[in-house]
């Protein structure tokens, strides 16, 4: 991973590319359908050029802007913010999956996080501690309600500030990060801090993308996780907080109104909620 200085979006862009780079991913694309793909980006080009007369200005702007995301390494961030919900869309119906619904996992996931048992406490600093508590608890069963146990429940998120933990300086390593093992019964009760809306970095070419149309860089509060189980097809997903700020206009488009939590008081004063999963049977 990148040492960052600063939380900048140059910063964190390139730990977002590092990271990525790192996994030389490959995909089981034939010859025939990467035509049929890229023949239709390019066709979608043309109509867009053409439609809206664009200028070689324009265009020289757009050349410019490219090379920028690269250089700042945010290709990871613009894709993940402005492309990844679509194909997560496209790859939930596509598998016909009638369990718990997946949302983007962003740019900031990390494999590996330390093994946490299934009643615990994320990973803190005293700074975090002193943040609102809340206690997310759940159950991870089968689509017939059977629990799951041993099933993994990765959860990572960002702290009050909206600063990710590898992706900002001065924050331990696995700082609100961990990998949630359930009980036998696939239940789990996790201690964590409620996280806060968060700009997404925009002092770099993704910012100035987001200028260039009036646009808002504001992604609201939410908890990412990973959740799998033997047998079962994993879940990527993020979960939102009923009424927060911009949960209706959320810069990546993912938010769900299966996604949304609504934390009550419990007995002693502290935010809970119940969120249970339900993973379909591996294909």
């Amino acid at each position: 991973m990148t040492t960052i200085e600063n939380p900048t979006a140059h910063g964190s862009g390139n730990a977002a590319t590092d990271k990525f780079k790192s996994e030389r991913v490959t995909a089981d694309t034939s010859v025939e359908r990467a035509a049929a793909i890229y023949k239709d980006v390019l066709s979608a080009f043309k109509d867009i050029i053409h439609k809206h007369e664009v200028t070689y200005d324009e265009y020289r702007v757009l050349k410019q802007w490219m090379i920028d995301v690269g250089e700042y390494g945010e290709w990871p961030l613009w894709l993940d913010v402005f492309v990844e919900h679509e194909v997560e869309e496209v790859h939930y119906s596509r598998k016909h999956f009638s369990g718990t619904k997946g949302s983007i996992e962003g740019p900031y996931y990390v494999p590996n996080a330390p093994k946490l048992p299934a009643e615990c406490t994320m990973p803190m600093r005293e700074k975090d501690v002193a943040a609102a508590p809340l206690i997310f608890k759940g159950q991870v069963t089968d689509l017939d309600g059977n629990g799951l146990g041993g099933a993994t429940v990765e959860l990572w998120h960002a702290d009050e500030d909206g600063f990710y933990s590898q992706f900002a300086p001065g924050i331990p390593e696995w700082n609100l990060r961990g990998t949630i093992v359930t009980d036998e019964d696939g239940n789990f009760e996790i201690t964590t801090l409620k996280p806060a809306p968060y700009q997404i970095p925009n002092d770099g070419p993704t910012g100035w993308f987001i200028k260039s149309y009036g646009g808002h860089p504001w992604r609201p509060a939410h908890l990412h996780l990973m959740v799998s189980a033997p047998g079962r097809n994993s879940v990527t997903t993020q979960l939102y907080f009923q009424g927060g700020d911009w949960v209706d206009n959320d810069v990546a488009t993912a938010t769900k109104p299966e996604l949304i939590l609504d934390p009550q008081p419990n007995a002693d004063g502290v935010a809970e909620v119940t969120y249970n999963f339900a993973l379909d049977p591996e294909a």
